[in-house]
């Protein structure tokens, strides 16, 4: 992470919920590829941004998932994740690959 990080955005608590996003989906979904991306810095100054939750963009490849439609592909998500979503996440941008 660079050290320019725009204020309000602490890289250990980034860290820390980047990990625990990644900890509890493969937990759930057992993916064949993940990467969790904090984007909160896009979000600085956003209205949303202010409650300290973070902006983060999920990729996911996963056996479990392909056969599932998109709504159910985001349900599949958030109920993994759990309180993550009520707690450290504010938004999630959701790319699952076939």
């Amino acid at each position: 992470m660079s050290a320019e990080r725009p204020s309000g955005i602490d890289p250990e608590v980034t860290a820390r919920r980047v990990a625990m996003i990644r900890e509890r989906i493969e937990a759930a979904l057992d993916p064949d590829a993940l990467d969790v991306i904090d984007e909160s810095h896009l979000h600085v100054g956003h209205p949303g941004a202010r409650d300290g939750r973070g902006h983060f963009r999920v990729r996911i490849r996963s056996e479990e998932l392909a056969a599932q439609s998109r709504i159910a592909r985001h349900r599949s998500i958030y109920a993994a994740l759990g309180d993550l979503m009520t707690t450290d996440i504010h938004a999630l941008a959701i790319d699952v690959e076939d």
